[in-house]
């Protein structure tokens, strides 16, 4: 089938961008001895995460367990969970996975820490935990060195638990000088540092700057946004995701209503001019959505669409419009050759 059959609006990733963009990565980072771990919240489709594991990853990352969940049912066996896991629920989850699978996680509290201890030591197995620093976004994190060198002494000693490392995002330029500083206050005591996590696809092409990186974590590369694109990390040509839309109003002759708003393509803007980049209309102005309509300002442009034209959008945040579809097109030279759930869509908890 081919994809101008697929009713609108439709997610569609072309395969062989996907393919050349896991390939590309993966080259690189083995290319520097670096461990790729890449983050599946982009995609959230275990057909995908087990083509970068085949590609060569070690294992791959989830941002909440319920992804992790479905991962390990798909039959991923290394998963990280970078993520502060609170609750006496949530831990009893993540002890039913690390049976399973190998599980790590992230702490930057001496509280979280005694809750995966107790939980840990309750069924018996020793959790791999990493800390996570905050080297220069003002997220999550421990603040200095000397915090982080505390509380992986508190790691290493506590029951249930083994310090796993540190890690960080995303990759910036204080990142190096923080993680030095913490590995010569824990080589003091003889606690190595084993795993030094970076993250970032903006960032990706320069981990091999950070000397301190044993680990990086990328999640938008496989697709690419517009995003990516603005900062330099990935080309047009590169990105494999896009969204294919129909111009189901023309209410006036400059004003075009695409049928996907903001329940297809979401509202991030993350510093950009309106809410995607219309391929074969590049000076229109996706300038405003409501729920179902996305409006757009074709004014700029010498040729306007008519009423039924299907036009292509590459969204400015894929993560976030991955989690609003169902599925998820594969084509080939714009044949369909896979439709994949988006298993993991929703799994916020």
């Amino acid at each position: 089938m081919h994809i101008d059959r697929l009713e609108t609006p439709v997610a569609v990733v072309d395969l062989d961008r996907l393919e050349a963009n896991i390939t590309r990565l993966q080259a690189y980072l083995d290319e520097h001895g670096i461990a790729n771990r890449p983050h599946i919240k982009t995609h959230k489709i275990p057909e995908i995460a087990h083509m970068q594991i085949h590609a060569g990853a070690v294992g791959i990352t989830c941002q909440k367990l319920g992804e992790a969940e479905v991962m390990a049912q798909a039959g991923i066996r290394d998963i990280f969970v970078p993520y502060n896991i609170v609750g006496r629920a949530k831990l009893e989850r993540l002890m039913r996975l690390a049976r399973r699978v190998r599980m790590s996680v992230t702490t930057d509290s001496a509280v979280v820490m005694r809750g995966l201890s107790n939980a840990a030591q309750q069924a018996g197995l020793a959790l791999p935990v990493l800390i996570e620093c905050d080297t220069g976004a003002k997220r999550c994190g421990v603040q200095s060195p000397q915090e982080a060198a505390d509380l992986a002494r508190t790691i290493a000693r506590s029951p249930g638990l083994h310090f796993g490392g540190l890690m960080t995002f995303p990759n910036l330029e204080g990142t190096d000088a923080f993680m030095r500083e913490t590995r010569a206050l824990l080589a003091a005591d003889g606690i190595p540092v084993e795993c030094v996590s970076g993250g970032g696809t903006p960032c990706m092409w320069q981990a091999h700057t950070h000397r301190e990186l044993t680990e990086h974590r990328a999640g938008t590369y496989v697709y690419g946004d517009r995003h990516t694109i603005e900062s330099g990390a990935m080309q047009l040509e590169d990105c494999a995701f896009k969204v294919v839309t129909t111009v189901v109003s023309r209410p006036t002759p400059d004003r075009g209503i695409l049928d996907g708003g903001s329940k297809t393509f979401s509202s991030d803007l993350l510093g950009l001019e309106g809410h995607g980049l219309i391929l074969e209309y590049p000076g229109a102005q996706f300038y405003a959505m409501s729920e179902e309509h996305g409006h757009v300002d074709f004014s700029p442009c010498p040729r306007k669409p008519e009423i039924g034209e299907r036009v292509t959008v590459i969204p400015n945040h894929v993560c976030v419009v991955t989690n609003l579809f169902n599925q998820v097109v594969g084509a080939r030279n714009d044949a369909v050759e896979v439709i994949w759930p988006v298993a993991c869509r929703g799994a916020l908890q």
